[in-house]
């Protein structure tokens, strides 16, 4: 796949949350081998990547970890209506040592000296997210939202957040070097995490605290014919596929 190649006038070119990292390498991977144009993809933080392409970045099509961001384009008339394509939901990532469930997890989150790690609302939607998990936390337990809003910590998604040394990402190497006990994040994220470093755990929220995410994908009104067939079939089965295999949930209706 042709994501470190300078772009060229046949590659259909994607921006796509960092998230989408695993799912949209392998679904361009699939894409190529069965004759369709390079895919050069461009990953980040989907608040920073809108602010990017309203710039003039040049892009083609944009995957979003949310619909806001996406809609925004949309409404520009530059971009085609969204379309909801996966959809993925917030988990705990815990430090080694923390024995934590779901019914636990938010007395832990309210402990005095727990660091807890979100994304950075309004650049990333999984710090939008994290602050959704405490408005339901407040209607839970009042007071909640302002303890857990008074200590997160956002170490990922900004512009100057702290970048994870060479062939780590940013959540075990953050958790490893205990910037963080417990981090808000997406189940995906939080799975692939635990299965690079084992000892981390995954904990589901309550029932209480759940958040779901629909991601979404747009196309620039005046994008090539590749780009629009690249879109179809991250929707069809085969970008499915690649999608359930990363963890992501069926788009629904």
């Amino acid at each position: 796949m042709a994501s470190a190649s300078p772009p060229t006038q046949a590659a259909v070119l994607v921006h796509a949350a960092g998230s989408l990292r695993e799912a949209f390498t392998g679904i361009a991977q699939r894409w190529e081998q069965q004759g369709g144009e390079p895919v050069i993809l461009s990953f980040g933080a989907s608040g920073l990547l809108r602010e990017r392409l309203q710039k003039g970045e040049p892009a083609m099509v944009f995957a979003s970890a949310d619909t806001e961001h996406p809609a925004r384009l949309a409404a520009t008339g530059a971009w085609t209506t969204p379309q909801v394509f996966a959809r993925n939901a917030l988990c705990a990532l815990a430090a080694p040592g923390l024995a934590l469930d779901p019914d636990t997890l938010l007395a832990a989150m309210l402990r005095p000296g727990l660091r807890l790690g979100t994304s950075t609302p309004l650049a990333d939607p999984s710090g939008d997210y994290a602050w959704e998990v405490f408005r339901k936390a407040e209607r839970l337990q009042p007071g909640a939202y302002a303890v857990l809003e008074g200590k997160a910590l956002k170490l990922t998604g900004a512009a100057d957040s702290p970048r994870p040394p060479a062939g780590r990402t940013a959540y075990t190497w953050l958790m490893e070097t205990r910037q963080a006990d417990l981090f808000l994040t997406y189940c995906t994220n939080a799975a692939a995490s635990q299965r690079e470093l084992p000892v981390l755990g995954v904990v589901q929220l309550p029932a209480g605290l759940q958040v779901g995410a629909a991601y979404a994908l747009t196309v620039r009104a005046d994008a090539p014919e590749a780009a629009r067939a690249f879109a179809a079939f991250v929707l069809g089965p085969q970008g499915q596929d690649v999608l359930r295999s990363a963890g992501f949930k069926a788009p629904g209706p």
